[in-house]
């Protein structure tokens, strides 16, 4: 019989400093990356926008989020449980994460 313990917990462990948002990758295999991403109030500096490489499927744990897509007016508001997609250079960025709550991201990276 093969005795399987869990590695991590993603609602545990949070750094007491969270001036700067928090990455922390959980795998990191050929064509994939899982990511847990901390928030609490950061959000993309003035007129950046993420280009990635990769495609991002992220879905939003805990808190609250705003995410805007280049060509859209509005932000896309997200809250526990909402997820979405955002393929390889789709120009995006972070508007907005809560000021008073942690706000956990789960990224999944992939090709």
């Amino acid at each position: 019989m093969i005795d399987i313990k869990p590695i991590g917990n993603i609602f545990e462990e949070f750094p007491e400093d969270l001036t700067d948002e928090v990455i922390q990758i959980l795998i990191n295999h050929k064509n994939l990356r899982i990511e847990r991403i901390i928030s609490k109030g950061h959000k993309s500096p003035k007129d950046f926008w993420y280009d990635q490489e990769e495609s991002e499927w992220v879905i939003l744990i805990q808190g609250y989020a705003e995410i805007k897509f280049e060509g859209h007016k509005e932000s896309f508001k997200l809250t526990a449980g909402d997820y979405l997609n955002i393929p390889a250079h789709q120009k995006h960025r972070v508007e907005k994460t809560d000021e008073k709550e942690i706000t956990i991201w789960l990224a999944i990276f992939y090709d």
